[in-house]
């Protein structure tokens, strides 16, 4: 809804308050009223009127133009982009260059994404009124600088992409491992729309490797979510999900995508090589059966594409399970200084000590984890970790 407000007022402020207000008059008036025939009309129809509404309450628009705005649905000004979709148009002016990368991301995540600014503050680590302030720039930006509202043309596309697969994989993210304690540890409404705002880039750039990766792994990661959440509601890992309710097409879908890169012979980047590593992981019946050494290659080439502490992290997970968890241990405790505040880091530090049998300093890593998780799922997962160091 906020993103065909914005196509027809081309004001995001506007588009967002309109459809507050729109859900806040369905609170107030459905349960006297009934449900109408087509809730999202009314929603829509009701939005519009709001937005009217306010656009006349200002003196500083130019009414003639505004007037004729809103007589028309579709707004004047040459023919419709050609993927007619609001979200996708909606994507790519959040993602504008003209905005600082962050800005793009978190933008993006609060307008297309629907997250909410704690949310979005969590996945920065920042302050939730330094995130809304930066949300809140950004709209006036947009408008200020009068950033077009539609998809790029063809020779503007491999440009803007990038900033556009990073919004698209945060997004993701954030639906398959949720941040916010009050939340459901998986979001598919969320992941769903990555997906589905993934598949438009794939069919609007078809010979792009990275947008073809970032959507292979998305399918692959996917593809395990039913087998991610015990029925108590625990986070379940890799090695113990049953692999039997994995999603069977969208695996197929993602390894078909995957073989297609590689048959292209181009260096890979990054989402290629995450999406390559995914392959590995879903083509094993058992987690004995995994090609660790594979993996490992894999996060070599990462290394040396995109480093990062978090990338090492990972190189080093796959590492305890080829050369041992003493090794692996070495390599995760010169990430100390870089991944203190990060989740993940500690619950990997801690399963290696586990294994180590060192009990005292695993269980004080669990500590620290539990300390930093995200929702109850992750937080009930690494104390029944820790509680069965006895």
């Amino acid at each position: 809804m906020v993103a065909s407000l914005n196509r027809r007022f081309g004001d995001l402020d506007i588009a967002e308050e309109a459809a507050a207000e729109a859900f806040a008059t369905a609170v107030e008036r459905w349960p006297d009223d009934g449900v109408p025939p087509n809730p999202g009309a009314w929603l829509t129809t009701t939005a519009n009127r709001k937005a009217i509404d306010r656009i006349r309450r200002e003196s500083k628009r130019d009414d003639k133009h505004r007037e004729a705005v809103m007589l028309d649905d579709d707004p004047p000004g040459g023919p419709p982009d050609a993927i007619g979709d609001d979200r996708l148009r909606l994507l790519f002016t959040c993602c504008h260059p003209a905005l600082a990368m962050e800005t793009r991301v978190a933008l993006t995540l609060r307008m297309v994404g629907g997250l909410t600014v704690p949310e979005i503050a969590r996945a920065f680590l920042v302050g939730e009124s330094a995130m809304g302030q930066r949300i809140t720039r950004a709209k006036a930006k947009i408008k200020a600088a009068r950033i077009p509202y539609r998809v790029p043309s063809a020779d503007d596309l491999p440009a803007r992409v990038s900033g556009v697969l990073a919004v698209l994989f945060l997004v993701f993210n954030e639906g398959y491992l949720a941040t916010g304690p009050d939340t459901d540890p998986v979001r598919p409404g969320l992941t769903a729309e990555a997906i589905r705002l993934s598949r438009l880039l794939r069919a609007l750039m078809p010979d792009d490797g990275e947008v073809a990766g970032l959507l292979a792994l998305m399918l692959l990661t996917e593809a395990r979510r039913t087998a991610r959440v015990s029925v108590g509601g625990d986070l379940v890992p890799l090695d113990q999900q049953d692999r039997g309710s994995w999603d069977k097409a969208l695996i197929a879908e993602g390894h078909r995508l995957v073989r297609e890169r590689l048959a292209a012979r181009e260096a890979p980047g990054r989402y290629q090589i995450l999406a390559a590593i995914n392959a590995v992981h879903t083509s094993a019946r058992d987690m004995r059966d995994t090609d660790w050494s594979q993996v490992v290659a894999l996060y070599d080439q990462l290394v040396h594409l995109a480093p990062s502490p978090v990338v090492a992290l990972n190189r080093a997970v796959a590492v305890a399970e080829l050369d041992g968890p003493e090794v692996a241990l070495a390599s995760v405790d010169r990430l100390a200084d870089a991944l203190d505040g990060y989740r993940a880091y500690h619950a990997a530090r801690a399963d290696l000590l586990r294994r180590l049998g060192r009990g005292r300093e695993s269980r004080a890593a669990y500590d620290r984890a539990i300390e930093l998780a995200g929702n109850p799922a992750e937080t009930a997962h690494l104390a029944r970790r820790r509680d069965q160091l006895g």
